[in-house]
């Protein structure tokens, strides 16, 4: 099969797609939609691992411990994104969750990359959404690890990266924070691969730092409601950018509201050509040439 969109990051290996999980994967496959599934912890990245081996082609796994998980703490509707449903009713929401913190154990992700579609780790990075000093020292360091377990397969990294919501900057007692620049000082330091920032957030100077890193930067149903980001996607080289759902969350428009799934990345792709003002084809062949490149697919 040809594909025509690639969703670079979706969790269809959540339990939100427990009720229809095989129904959601194959509506993607029959619309040349091909997708990767993003672990956040062990226990979804092992589910990652085992979705994409129910399909011969089109589904791929991502390996990874989220900076959130490093540490146990509250995560509210708020914070997941705009509501979502739940099953295939079409009905219920969004709930918050408590993470109970998990030690990264290389030797357990070492096991899941031995499987050949396993294309990337993450997704790991750090967030700085409501974090004190020990914390993001935890994260740094738990960082670092996937950094080198990347380094050890040759493997590009899927990055999370995030700021405070309100400030986008953390006071603390060892000074001001910024994520993005903090999480660019680490790979500077320790990788020796490449890869993408997911749900790109920041401004156009931590773009422009991340794409002369060498990273891509991808873009969600966000873009479809807001005009944020609207400057930087124009001035993103189209061999640099990249196209995602973070399904489930997130819905483009039309779907706002609902579960995101990955047969909505269309309507990322057709929102960044128009920002771009190029043939939507043409920015479809170019994020699948992208995605081949810097994920080995």
């Amino acid at each position: 099969m040809k594909p025509k969109y690639i969703d670079i990051h979706c969790h269809v290996n959540f339990t939100a797609f427990d009720a229809d999980r095989d129904e959601v994967v194959a509506r993607a496959l029959e619309n040349n939609t091909w997708m990767i599934n993003v672990g956040t912890q062990i226990d979804t990245s092992r589910k990652a691992v085992e979705l994409v081996n129910q399909y011969p082609e089109g589904v791929y796994a991502i390996i990874g411990l989220h900076p959130i998980h490093t540490g146990m703490s509250f995560h509210d509707e708020k914070e997941l994104g705009p509501a979502f449903t739940k099953a295939s009713d079409g009905q219920g929401k969004a709930e918050g969750f408590i993470s109970r913190g998990e030690v990264f154990d290389k030797e357990t992700y070492r096991e899941l990359l031995k499987d050949k579609k396993v294309v990337a780790i993450g997704e790991c990075g750090l967030d700085y959404y409501r974090c004190n000093e020990d914390s993001i020292i935890r994260q740094k360091q738990i960082f670092i690890e996937q950094i080198e377990i990347a380094n050890e397969f040759n493997k590009p990294l899927m990055l999370h990266i995030r700021n405070n919501e309100e400030s986008e900057l953390i006071l603390g007692n060892y000074g001001i924070y910024n994520a993005y620049t903090d999480a660019l000082d680490l790979l500077k330091k320790h990788s020796k691969v490449k890869g993408n920032v997911h749900f790109f957030a920041g401004n156009w100077n931590e773009a422009k730092a991340f794409l002369n890193f060498g990273f891509t930067l991808s873009f969600t149903g966000v873009i479809t409601f807001t005009r944020d980001y609207d400057e930087i996607i124009k001035n993103i080289p189209l061999d640099m950018i990249m196209s995602e759902t973070d399904a489930p969350y997130v819905a483009p428009i039309p779907y706002r509201g609902k579960r995101n799934e990955p047969v909505y990345v269309k309507e990322i792709v057709k929102k960044i050509a128009e920002i771009k003002n190029l043939p939507e084809e043409r920015v479809s062949e170019a994020i699948l040439a992208n995605a081949r490149r810097v994920f080995g697919i």
